[in-house]
């Protein structure tokens, strides 16, 4: 997704983000971001986790 911008138009879109949010409410939106992005993982896993579980049950329950 992110392999075509390169180091500069990082850069630019770093200063962007800073010149829009300002320097007080930048860490806090990252935070924030973080910690969405930390919570989509954990459901994800969760989700998968299931999926699996429920995979394996009815391969038990054929093999019987």
């Amino acid at each position: 997704m992110f392999s075509n911008i390169g180091i500069p138009g990082l850069i630019l879109i770093l200063t962007l983000a800073l010149i829009i949010f300002g320097p007080k409410k930048l860490p806090e939106i990252g935070r924030a971001f973080g910690q969405t992005l930390k919570e989509f993982k954990k459901s994800t896993r969760e989700l998968t986790d299931d999926v699996m579980k429920d995979v394996e049950e009815e391969k038990q329950k054929l093999t019987k």
